[in-house]
């Protein structure tokens, strides 16, 4: 199963409405930095509001996209977290520090738009 990506000017946009196993996970990463490379997007704001739980292997799949699109010059913008994600995150150590959080997929372009401004 693919995640879409769609592409809004300058930023790609996902919103992750399926469960996350192994193999989509790394198809999504895969896909994501194709996309980042073949539109040269700026920006990318990725909604995990449907996602519920994640377990380790996603969460570092998750840090590595993050980390990978900024090596193709791409800002990450992340929303919807939800109060069980967050908490996988922390207790897994992965911070996620300097990436941009916003409660929602509307609020999140808003803080893609601002980090990219400067």
């Amino acid at each position: 199963m693919r995640i879409p990506i769609l592409k809004l000017y300058e930023y790609l946009l996902i919103t992750i409405q399926v469960e996350l196993d192994d193999r989509t996970a790394i198809q999504f990463q895969e896909d994501l930095l194709d996309k980042i490379h073949e539109t040269g997007a700026k920006g990318v704001v990725i909604d995990l509001t449907t996602v519920d739980m994640i377990d380790s292997y996603i969460a570092k799949i998750l840090d590595d996209v993050v980390k990978m699109s900024a090596l193709l010059g791409a800002k990450v913008v992340l929303t919807g977290i939800r109060p069980a994600v967050a908490i996988t995150l922390i207790d897994l150590g992965i911070n996620l520090k300097g990436v941009p959080t916003s409660l929602d997929l509307e609020k999140g372009l808003e803080k893609l738009q601002q980090e990219l401004e400067g």
